[in-house]
């Protein structure tokens, strides 16, 4: 454990936040571009693909209402 504790700092933490947050966006933004682009190549609503990127907002815009009002 004396190992993990002087590779894990604040500056792990960060990044760590700050490259999941990335990642999670990322993926949305793909999820969305592939939903309109079904729509638009096939003419075919992609259910699963809008529901992966309406959890993502749903979630997004909980955690920082959550976050305005408890900080």
């Amino acid at each position: 454990m004396r190992i993990l504790g002087r590779a894990v700092d604040e500056r792990f933490l960060t990044h760590r936040l700050k490259s999941t947050s990335s990642a999670g966006i990322v993926a949305t933004i793909v999820a969305v571009g592939l939903f309109v682009y079904r729509d638009y190549a096939d003419g075919v609503w992609s259910w699963d693909l809008l529901a992966v990127a309406l959890t993502f907002v749903g979630i997004k815009m909980a955690l920082m209402a959550w976050y305005l009002f408890t900080d």
